[in-house]
């Protein structure tokens, strides 16, 4: 068997047995020293094209996914989701479109208060993230999508959210809208950004005092 297909081979086989999509690094690591991973790759697209499993690229990773014009088929088999309330769906736009933001930033674009469950129903469900903290008053905590958001949505990038234009054609937006309004382009860098902090880290009470060892210290404080 000619070199190549073994390579090819095998990477179908890493795919189809991986849990998670894979990044580029993952897959190269399997392959003999000073093998070329992008043609290959690309080949394997083309080969799963035109399949009942697609080769795909979410948040800059490979996986394999049923072809989209065959989901419908498998829909029954699978469990219902969890649905977003549309508070959910309107915050989580919001911080797509506009992060880093903190909350008191998503209640000033929504124009009503968001509450704080709406955000934990986020968090859990893994397409937001805490990013740090703003460099103001307060020092809010500021919000992002997370790697889940991009691989939920078949997303290879942030930047592949539709645009103004595409979200008129869709109907999300009226195509009437005012000239003045605008889409921000979307930008999920991970770097802080110059007016954020980072979090602090989880306090650790593993080396805590016990209860015990608490009322000696008080003891030996009133003696003293």
């Amino acid at each position: 068997m000619p070199e190549r297909d073994v390579h090819l081979r095998l990477l179908e086989a890493m795919l189809f047995a991986a849990g998670e999509p894979l990044d580029e690094a993952t897959l190269a690591a399997r392959l003999p020293e000073g093998v070329d991973l992008r043609p290959l790759m690309a080949q394997l697209s083309a080969d799963y094209a035109g399949r009942g499993v697609n080769l795909v690229r979410v948040a800059g990773k490979w996986t394999l996914r049923t072809a989209p014009d065959l989901g419908f088929l498998l829909a029954r088999d699978k469990p219902e989701p969890r649905k977003l309330s549309r508070a959910a769906l309107e915050t989580l736009a919001i911080i797509a479109y506009h992060q880093p933001v903190t909350r008191a930033e998503i209640e000033e674009i929504r124009g009503v208060s968001t509450s704080k469950g709406t955000l934990d129903v986020l968090l859990e469900s893994g397409w937001i993230r805490m990013r740090g903290r703003r460099r103001s008053p307060g020092r809010p905590v500021t919000y992002g999508t997370a790697e889940s958001f991009l691989v939920h949505f078949g997303l290879e990038s942030i930047q592949d959210l539709p645009g103004l234009e595409e979200l008129k054609g869709a109907g999300f937006v009226d195509a009437r809208v005012t000239a003045g309004l605008t889409v921000p382009l979307p930008s999920d860098e991970m770097a802080l950004a110059d007016d954020e902090d980072p979090l602090e880290p989880e306090l650790d009470f593993g080396l805590a005092p016990e209860p015990e060892e608490m009322d000696e210290v008080r003891e030996g404080e009133d003696e003293g």
